[in-house]
């Protein structure tokens, strides 16, 4: 890496104390001859407004440290440029980063980034805004407004999560839409719609991951009409692995999803942040329009790789 590296921390991500966490990178660069410049990032607009900066300056590299809206915003102003992100997963969640197969572990995800093995990866678009896992509509946006009004007022994280869900489950709202995807059109009522950057695991113990970032497609989830018992009759056969045979469940594969309401704007949420969108709602992907530091494949990861192409 001959240019210094920004790296833009998230000081509200996580548990664990953010200026330690500085001093630990600043040691494992400077011992491996990385010049960095870190800072820390106090709020959500102000990662937005260092990763901008970053994006303008002569840094090559630029390194999100945080969860995935931390990762997600920073991302967003290096999609479809020669910048090239790295990831420190210092959230709660940290889906891109264990999709990416990067170590949770701060140190050895830092020697990952100094390794600096790139890959292209696909994002999601709406409207114009990116997102690099996953964006809803219906049941999980309405579950975070109230999450967020209730930690405004003091209350902690998990509690807010679980009380917000428990009101808007008991309220079960619908939406009434109209779908387009790759030209097939749908009028329905839902109580969510999930679309994911590329497809995610539905059944079994590995539910919400992702083998691919590179497929090229959105992927979509819905319910038709399902009521609450409905809906937990979905989680029960996708814990056990036989969600397929599930009536009231749809996916598909896409490229392109168009979503219409009566409503001009719509409550969305992107990578785990809550926006007020105006409709219809325009949901493309954008194939290998990010470039990414991964983890160095193995022999064996080569030798599979190999023998698909063959």
């Amino acid at each position: 890496m001959p240019l210094p590296i920004n790296v833009i921390i998230n000081a509200a991500s996580g548990t664990s104390d953010k200026e330690d966490e500085r001093r630990i990178l600043a040691d494992i660069f400077s011992a491996n001859d990385v010049e960095a410049r870190i800072e820390l990032a106090k709020s959500g607009a102000e990662i937005v407004e260092m990763a901008k900066r970053a994006a303008r300056s002569g840094s090559q590299t630029i390194v999100a440290g945080g969860g995935d809206g931390t990762v997600s915003a920073v991302a967003a102003e290096l999609v479809g440029t020669e910048k090239i992100l790295g990831v420190l997963p210092l959230g709660t969640l940290n889906h891109f980063a264990k999709d990416l197969n990067i170590p949770l572990d701060l140190e050895e995800a830092a020697r990952v980034i100094i390794a600096g093995h790139i890959a292209k990866v696909d994002v999601g678009e709406i409207n114009g805004r990116i997102f690099i896992n996953n964006s809803s509509l219906g049941l999980y946006p309405d579950i975070v407004r109230r999450r967020e009004q209730r930690q405004r007022l003091g209350y902690g994280k998990w509690n807010s999560l679980f009380r917000s869900a428990f009101k808007v489950l008991r309220r079960y709202p619908f939406l009434n839409i109209r779908l387009n995807a790759d030209g097939k059109e749908m009028v329905t009522r839902t109580p969510f719609v999930f679309i994911g950057n590329n497809s995610y695991e539905m059944e079994s113990f590995n539910i919400g991951g992702r083998t691919c970032l590179d497929g090229g497609h959105l992927s979509l989830y819905m319910t038709p009409r399902t009521g609450r018992f409905g809906l937990l009759q979905i989680a029960l056969r996708a814990l056990f692995g036989n969600l397929q045979q599930a009536k009231d469940f749809i996916s598909l594969c896409t490229e392109e999803i168009w979503i219409e309401t009566r409503h001009k704007q719509l409550r969305v949420a992107m990578d785990g942040e809550v926006e007020m969108l105006e409709t219809p709602l325009h949901y493309r992907v954008r194939p290998a329009a990010l470039r990414v530091i991964v983890p160095a494949k193995t022999e064996e990861e080569k030798s599979e790789e190999t023998g698909e192409k063959e």
